[in-house]
């Protein structure tokens, strides 16, 4: 779930090896972002229901 939440996000946003590519510390920080939300949706939908 975790890993397809990230994926579906990262394609939402469009943050692609390209973007990657151009704009390195700004994929970091959006990557990181995009990770904490999903780990949250997992969190709140696995472990506190």
């Amino acid at each position: 779930m975790y890993l397809r939440l990230i994926k579906e996000m990262t394609k939402r946003q469009e943050v692609t090896e390209q973007f990657k590519a151009e704009q390195p510390m700004e994929w970091i920080g959006k990557m990181g972002n995009i990770q904490a939300c999903a780990r949250e949706v997992v969190n709140r939908g696995v472990i506190f229901v």
